[in-house]
């Protein structure tokens, strides 16, 4: 899908993934801003993990401290677990790259922690291959051939995922819980499975299943939207959101929306046109 404000303004778009990459890639994004104006955007959380590369003027991120990160050549961040707004200045243009479920510990051998700030991958390694990579990307400006370049490079990184990542990521019975039901099959502790959920994915199962009914009534919400545009309507019935998504009452849909946006549920819909949704 390509986005544009205005012609040869701020564009973007989505870049899919093959299918042999489809468990460690959900997406690729491209956007850039020709105006003459910055552009800020609200990224949605994700649970993802993101690589950046920066190929014009230095984007940046605004973190909640309300410290701006300039992203020079590339930076790694996540897993993205509460809202990032980020602006693009005249002449930017970025690379993002969404590692999804335990991607990013097949390729680093660890998860990101909650602590980590933005960094540049390269300190992740003691080495600069990251650098060398942004130089090689840097050398055309045609997005596909960027990622195609990309997904060859990466190849020798990426090692196997692992039996027990492998039944948490593909588990699908939302009657039962992971961690117990796993660790049934596996012939393990409870403990011992939410100590690698917590390694090789990033997050707890825990707040995984709070960040699915969050999205759950983020994507509700939109659609609701939508269809009141088109019906001429605005309002929107906030118990059809509590109720779809399993929400106990009004008070944890906001205190959800306060955690993960530090917005409210109705200002997230007065601001929709500014937030970039990435499971979109």
């Amino acid at each position: 899908m390509l986005e544009a404000n205005g012609m040869h303004r701020h564009t973007s778009r989505r870049i899919a993934v093959p299918s042999e990459f489809a468990d460690v890639f959900s997406h690729f994004y491209v956007a850039r801003n020709a105006s003459d104006k910055t552009v800020c955007k609200m990224l949605l959380p994700s649970y993802q993990t993101m690589l950046v590369f920066n190929f014009g003027a230095n984007a940046v991120l605004h973190t909640a401290q309300n410290t701006l990160i300039e992203i020079d050549k590339c930076l790694v961040l996540g897993p993205i677990k509460q809202a990032i707004d980020y602006s693009l200045p005249p002449l930017s243009e970025i690379l993002v790259v969404n590692l999804i479920d335990d991607a990013f510990y097949r390729f680093f051998g660890h998860a990101l922690t909650p602590a980590n700030l933005p960094i540049h991958p390269d300190a992740l390694l003691d080495d600069n291959c990251f650098t060398t990579l942004w130089s090689v990307l840097n050398q055309t400006d045609d997005p596909v051939l960027q990622v195609d370049y990309l997904l060859q490079f990466c190849k020798p990184y990426l090692s196997q995922r692992s039996q027990l990542a492998e039944a948490l990521v593909n588990f699908e019975d939302p009657s039962l819980s992971p961690i117990k039901a796993v660790a049934s099959e596996q012939h393990q502790s409870k403990r011992n499975i939410q100590l690698n959920h917590k390694k090789q994915l990033g997050y707890s199962a825990k707040e995984l299943t709070r960040y699915q009914r969050f999205i759950k009534a983020i994507a509700l919400i939109q659609q609701i939207a939508t269809d009141s545009a088109e019906a001429k309507r605005t309002k929107v019935d906030w118990f059809e959101v509590i109720n779809a998504c399993g929400y106990y009452d009004q008070r944890q849909l906001i205190h959800d929306f306060k955690h993960y946006l530090n917005l409210s549920p109705t200002k997230c819909l007065k601001f929709q046109e500014e937030i970039c949704n990435p499971t979109g």
